[in-house]
């Protein structure tokens, strides 16, 4: 395929505390026991994608990340894990690596994707029509980009949420408009040019920019090198492509960027003449092309580009996982009705728990649970839609609904869980109620203690 694979990895992010830590950063929260960054590198690896640069901010967390990828995929893979500064941004993180991209296309991966979305689909459409940039937009995700877990376990009442407006041409193959962020909320100004262009444009608030992107290299680093302001590849980088795409200011391997018959500035009346020809025999030409030759008189060529997407089916699991609320989502999602991507084999039950797991006398573990290897429960507990990790020891009389709990946490009797994340090596008193909280690593709630929407950290 030819493509030059980069995954960024992030580091600790602010929206995941108390989840995450140097300890353990984004890319190693554990997904349905699973580290995070395990669900896009095996997403590659099915695509034949096998020789990775892995950027991660912070050199604690690179090592740390660097030292899981050496023992997880040692004979499997090439990876090379690569430490940048701390929020450097994305659009930063490539220029800290740009002297290691030498291939003429490189697949830029957020390392917080969880998808089954085949990333050849993608390369394959970058290809087929020689884009600047390809983007994968999927359906957003139905919970909506919350950072409270109230609404965990209550799917009836979500609704999708609004992350990105896209405009598409009537072909949904290139992307012509795209607000992210802030830009949301503001009115919507399409550019004339692209519009008598292109005729019509269909604007979909209902898609999501999936940071998963293919780049013609030359062009990526010459934006990156030329415009040392931007520092987002979604709110810098696209847009900026996007915008220009009918008045190119980009090169092409030193050249200026050319349209599918190679054509340049000053181009010849002749030229001229056989570019017509051209389109006149071109069964579906693009937009670009009839742009490119509409001249008004002028003997030259307008120098264009191609922004382009690859839109995911609906059928396909796509999210990123960017909040708590997304972090509570997913797993429910791959433990549920996304249990293939979990790489796990469910019972007839309809549930995962390991051989070494141990189960008291009246425990259930319902449909849609996980229960890590080495963990005991006692007697009279219950599980519900819920994934419980490696070697936690739970007491009698227990309720966990709706929940994450990570690896080595103690619960002891009669506690109650619902719609929570405990982080690991927690430990839970008898009779402590949680209910729609987080609770950092190795923080100890007293017996007794009833939270509601809290977030419990050691100081």
């Amino acid at each position: 395929m030819d493509f030059q694979v980069v995954v960024l990895a992030g580091g600790v992010s602010k929206k995941l505390i108390p989840l995450v830590s140097k300890e353990l950063p984004n890319a190693l929260l554990p997904v349905a026991n699973r580290p995070l960054l395990s669900y896009v590198v095996e997403l590659l690896e099915i695509s034949n994608l096998k020789d990775l640069i892995v950027v991660v901010e912070g050199q604690d967390a690179a090592l740390n990340v660097g030292a899981w990828i050496s023992g997880a995929y040692a004979d499997r893979l090439h990876v090379e894990v690569a430490a940048v500064p701390e929020d450097v941004g994305t659009a930063g993180a490539i220029r800290a690596i740009a002297r290691h991209l030498y291939a003429k296309d490189i697949l830029i991966v957020s390392g917080d994707l969880v998808s089954d979305v085949p990333i050849g689909a993608v390369a394959a459409t970058h290809r087929r029509h020689n884009a600047v940039v390809t983007a994968l937009l999927c359906n957003s995700p139905i919970s909506g980009p919350l950072e409270s877990v109230s609404s965990v376990g209550k799917d009836k009442t979500k609704k999708p949420g609004r992350y990105d407006l896209i405009g598409l041409d009537p072909t949904k193959q290139f992307l012509l408009h795209i607000a992210t962020g802030a830009e949301v909320e503001k009115d919507l100004r399409i550019q004339k040019s692209i519009l008598r262009a292109v005729g019509q444009i269909e604007i979909r608030a209902d898609l999501m920019d999936a940071h998963l992107y293919a780049f013609k290299r030359s062009v990526l680093l010459e934006v990156l090198d030329q415009k040392c302001e931007f520092n987002s590849l979604k709110h810098d980088v696209l847009p900026y492509l996007v915008r220009s795409q009918l008045k190119s200011e980009v090169l092409l391997n030193g050249t200026p960027q050319a349209e599918e018959n190679g054509t340049e500035n000053g181009i010849s009346q002749r030229n001229q003449q056989m570019l017509s020809q051209i389109l006149a025999n071109a069964s579906e030409p693009t937009f670009h092309l009839r742009h490119a030759l509409s001249t008004n008189g002028s003997d030259s060529v307008r120098r264009t580009h191609k922004c382009c997407v690859y839109i995911a089916g609906s059928s396909k699991y796509c999210t990123r996982l960017n909040s708590i609320q997304a972090y509570n989502d997913i797993n429910r999602d791959v433990i549920g009705e996304a249990s293939h991507l979990s790489g796990y084999s469910f019972s007839t039950h309809n549930n995962i728990i390991h051989p070494t797991a141990e189960l008291g006398a009246k425990t259930t573990v319902g449909p849609h649970c996980m229960l890590g290897e080495g963990s005991q429960m006692g007697d009279k507990c219950s599980v519900k839609r819920s994934v419980i990790g490696r070697h936690c020891r739970i007491g009698a009389n227990v309720k966990v609904v709706n929940s994450v709990v990570m690896n080595h946490v103690t619960i002891s009797d009669f506690c109650s869980i619902q719609g929570s994340v405990i982080c690991s090596n927690v430990q839970l008193q008898e009779r402590a109620i949680l209910k729609d909280c987080q609770v950092g690593a190795g923080f100890v709630v007293t017996a007794g203690s009833e939270c509601k929407g809290e977030v419990l950290a050691k100081k």
